[in-house]
């Protein structure tokens, strides 16, 4: 039975938390004390030294060869039936998809075990439980954030393909990824050149168009005309005509001037993705066809032919956004948010300013002013519904591979986690101390970062232009996944693998905890639900702590 200290003790452990987020809010929302620059700089500082710090605390103090085996194998299976359930739904239903499982599989699975979990459980628990909670972080971070960012690379490299190359993606043997792309998450425009081998198979080169705009395309400036001109120029590409976009430098997005029958896209006329939202391969003017041609393997010898891809979450101009300026826009309360994405941990995400025209999907602008609209035919029309193929499995493993990797070694969470486990494992296998000098250096940063963590969230809340960022029906759905799917689906893996007592109780409290705040990360850099993620973070905090004492109280019934 939960005694009323048992209760107090729990809310000593867990309001202070709650008051540095209140403090926060308020000092942006009602005090106007910080600006949105200065809360990005806080963010910024959260991101890259106080959380990963705090991180590498937990994880280098906690003995890892006394790690609770049944309750690793209770969480990893909660994770896997959760995994499997979804795979199966995108796969054998119509309304399936693979945007619904990662954003499900997030909700489901990811709680905010770092931040809240440790000081909660703990205060529920007792101390012992600290190292239960580090063993989850240290899971999540090594193995469960790695495969988000797995499914997010791999969404990406199949609306990728699916955009450039819908006809012929079987026939891709190989993929080349420059060393300045960083993630095929469509921030920024991709261009890729496909070259036809003697055998007939497609060699892809996927690379920044900005680094090679140079080579494919030419801007020219016709002072205050904004006009958009299709010009040929020479090129040394074989059997290839390449054609230069040229437009004017107002930053005031305006129509084209060009006919759009000049504007070929894929095969000749406007197609959307079969695999989410609306994305556009265009190659510009007479050139479309001898590409389309080429690519088709219909012409001896090797072509190359460039294509260019972004997201439909394009930096384009809605409701009178300045499309030029990184990082702002006009919020609810007329707020100028610059660079709120720096709240990411690690992985500073560009602007999500996308828009979408009633009439449909908006073409990013490739270094121009001027934007086109791109409108899809209606009809039947076979070809969109039509599955695209996708290259080998081989080959998409090791895309995906490349890309989740250059992701990782950006991030200091990997790091910190990383060298994190790998201290624990020599000062606990050889009973080695860490040098005062070193300890006290990590613990003056690792201290505060709790309470940070707790700020920056508070911050982050405050430019939000609404708490329920995705609805009312949406939110009830989420916050369902989120306190209930999740603890139920713990509750039969536990007792699968035999957890009783004390150490079933602390699963299932753990798996009810608010949404964690990396996947939000990941949704937003990879524009997959940003809103239902945003809301799981905010507003599950705000109801974490009665419904997890909820929990609390039933279980000890």
């Amino acid at each position: 039975m939960i005694s009323v200290s048992d209760l107090y003790h729990v809310l000593t452990a867990v309001v202070p938390l709650y008051v540095a987020m209140i403090l926060a809010y308020a000092s942006v929302k009602w005090w106007k004390i910080f600006s949105p620059d200065q809360c990005s700089g806080i963010n910024r500082f959260v991101a890259l030294f106080a959380v990963p710090l705090l991180s590498f605390h937990f994880i280098s103090t906690n003995n890892p060869f006394s790690m609770n085996l049944r309750f690793i194998a209770a969480d990893t299976l909660q994770k896997l039936i959760i995994l499997a359930a979804l795979i199966l739904w995108s796969h054998l239903s119509s309304k399936g998809s693979l945007e619904w499982s990662i954003t499900l599989f997030s909700l489901s699975t990811l709680p905010n075990t770092l931040v809240m979990g440790i000081p909660l459980l703990k205060g529920m628990y007792g101390d012992a439980t600290g190292s239960l909670m580090v063993q989850i972080v240290v899971l999540q971070c090594i193995i469960w954030y790695t495969l988000m960012l797995f499914l997010f690379e791999y969404r990406g490299a199949r609306l990728l393909i699916a955009e450039q190359f819908p006809d012929t993606a079987g026939e891709i043997v190989s993929f080349r990824v420059d060393s300045d792309v960083l993630s095929l998450d469509g921030k920024e425009p991709l261009q890729t050149a496909a070259e036809i081998g003697e055998d007939g198979k497609l060699r892809v080169v996927v690379r920044k168009s900005a680094s090679s705009r140079s080579e494919v395309f030419s801007r020219r400036s016709h002072g205050g005309g904004g006009g958009v001109s299709l010009t040929p120029r020479p090129s040394n590409l074989t059997n290839a005509e390449i054609y230069s976009l040229q437009s004017s430098r107002n930053p005031t997005p305006r129509g084209s001037s060009f006919n759009h029958s000049d504007l070929y896209v894929g095969n000749a006329s406007p197609r959307h993705s079969n695999l989410g939202n609306g994305l556009f391969s265009p190659v510009i003017g007479p050139a479309a066809a001898a590409a389309k041609k080429g690519v088709n393997g219909r012409d001896g010898g090797k072509d190359l032919h460039m294509f260019v891809w972004s997201s439909s979450a394009s930096p384009v101009s809605e409701g009178g956004i300045n499309v030029f300026r990184h990082g702002e826009y006009d919020g609810a309360g007329g707020m100028n948010q610059k660079d709120l994405d720096e709240f990411s941990f690690g992985n500073k995400s560009a602007v999500n300013g996308g828009a979408f025209d009633g009439g449909g999907p908006v073409l990013s602008k490739l270094g121009s002013s001027s934007t086109a609209e791109l409108h899809p035919k209606t009809g039947d029309d076979t070809a969109e519904s039509k599955p695209t193929a996708m290259p080998p499995a081989s080959v998409m493993t090791r895309l995906i591979l490349i890309m989740v990797w250059r992701k990782l070694i950006r991030n200091p969470n990997t790091y910190s986690s990383l060298i994190g486990l790998a201290w624990s494992l020599i000062s606990f296998k050889w009973n080695i101390v860490m040098p005062a000098i070193v300890a006290r250096s990590i613990a003056i940063l690792s201290d505060a970062g709790l309470g940070m963590a707790m700020f920056s969230l508070g911050l982050f809340m405050a430019l939000q232009p609404k708490i329920i960022a995705c609805g009312n029906t949406v939110a009830s759905f989420a916050m369902a996944v989120r306190f209930i799917t999740g603890p139920a689906v713990m509750v039969a893996a536990s007792v699968a693998v035999g957890l009783r007592g004390v150490l079933l109780h602390i699963a299932i409290v753990q798996a009810a905890l608010p949404q964690g705040i990396v996947p939000f990360v990941f949704a937003k850099e990879y524009n997959v639900h940003p809103d239902i993620l945003s809301t799981g973070v905010i507003f599950g905090m705000l109801i974490a702590l009665p419904i997890t004492l909820v929990y609390y109280i039933l279980l000890g019934l």
